[in-house]
């Protein structure tokens, strides 16, 4: 029993003797000890643990990824901290697996890294951000939305959509203009340095062939992001078939994970099904509201397929 009591002590005194040590004291310290050679030591550990407690809260920050897929993430807007809090405890309560936020109706005195980090705190879940070109309250650039996103980076938001077509608008999202690429992926560094991954997106607003999304997505993965994303339209039977085709095809081709997601008349199904085909992500909300449309399916629907579908293509291979 005596020798079981000092190998706890011992331990505990070698974990309080670490943690000491790690913000730069040393409990085994003696008097000594010279007042110059503390302070010297003081200093560098403690520039030591700014980095240490940045890699430290990188690691402990939830992720989209290495993770079971396909994930179901709550999507939604608010103009409010309160508001975006209550969205995602609602998603969370429903079984979403990620939180999803769009910043366009985000009033101004809320585009802070106070405000986003008690909304990313307020669940136990990753945090994904995303600001497309329509902000509600003001004119704002290409530049000035990806502060707010880089703000969002640096508070502990796990992952950042950038735009296809980021600095260089352009057909089907997507810029094949050198210098704005080259921007996109300084971007994506400082995206990375912050402990936030990238997931790049294009939203095409037409119908593509198998051979043209796969051509665009390869596009996507070339600029260094952890995912890709791409939306396009299925408003016809024949559109139905290549879409769940292309979404094949893109598993076999792709070597990051990817989001392939419908919309339009037929677009339905799809989005139900495609989680078995291998999409890694995808969105539903807890709720429909007035002010935010009713585009997406909801997370209990979404989840009730998944639960009792019992399938995947990437188990059968």
């Amino acid at each position: 029993m005596m020798k079981r009591r000092n190998f706890i002590k011992n331990s505990m005194g070698a974990a309080i003797a670490g943690s000491s040590l790690m913000n730069g004291f040393n409990i085994n310290q003696t008097e000594e000890d010279s007042p110059m050679t503390r302070n010297k030591l003081g200093n560098i550990n403690s520039q030591h643990n700014i980095e240490i407690n940045s890699i430290q809260d990188n690691a402990k920050r939830p992720s989209f990824l290495n993770k079971s897929y396909p994930i179901i993430s709550g999507i939604f807007a608010g103009q409010t901290v309160k508001e975006l809090i209550a969205e995602a405890r609602n998603a969370e309560f429903e079984g979403a697996k990620g939180i999803t936020i769009d910043l366009f109706d985000l009033k101004p005195e809320f585009r802070n890294s106070d405000s986003l980090e008690r909304v990313i705190n307020s669940v136990n879940l990753p945090f994904m951000f995303y600001f497309y070109r329509n902000d509600k309250w003001k004119d704002s650039s290409d530049d000035d939305r990806q502060e707010l996103l880089l703000t969002a980076a640096g508070s502990g938001a796990s992952m950042i959509d950038v735009m296809g077509d980021l600095y260089d608008p352009s057909s089907r999202e997507i810029t094949y203009n050198k210098e704005a690429i080259d921007k996109q992926k300084r971007l994506i560094d400082k995206i990375h340095e912050k402990g936030a991954d990238v997931v790049m997106s294009s939203h095409t607003s037409s119908s593509l062939s198998t051979e043209e999304v796969v051509e665009h997505m390869l596009a996507l993965e070339k600029r260094d992001p952890d995912v890709v994303k791409i939306v396009t339209n299925t408003n016809t039977e024949e559109e139905l078939a290549e879409a769940f085709a292309t979404t094949m095809t893109l598993n076999r081709e792709l070597k990051k994970p990817f989001i392939h997601l419908c919309g339009g008349k037929y677009s339905r199904l799809h989005r139900f099904v495609c989680p078995t085909l291998g999409v890694s992500i995808l969105f539903a909300v807890s709720n429909y509201s007035d002010r935010y449309g009713f585009g997406q399916p909801t997370i209990k629907s979404m989840k009730a397929v998944l639960d009792n579908i019992h399938w995947n293509i990437n188990s059968v291979k």
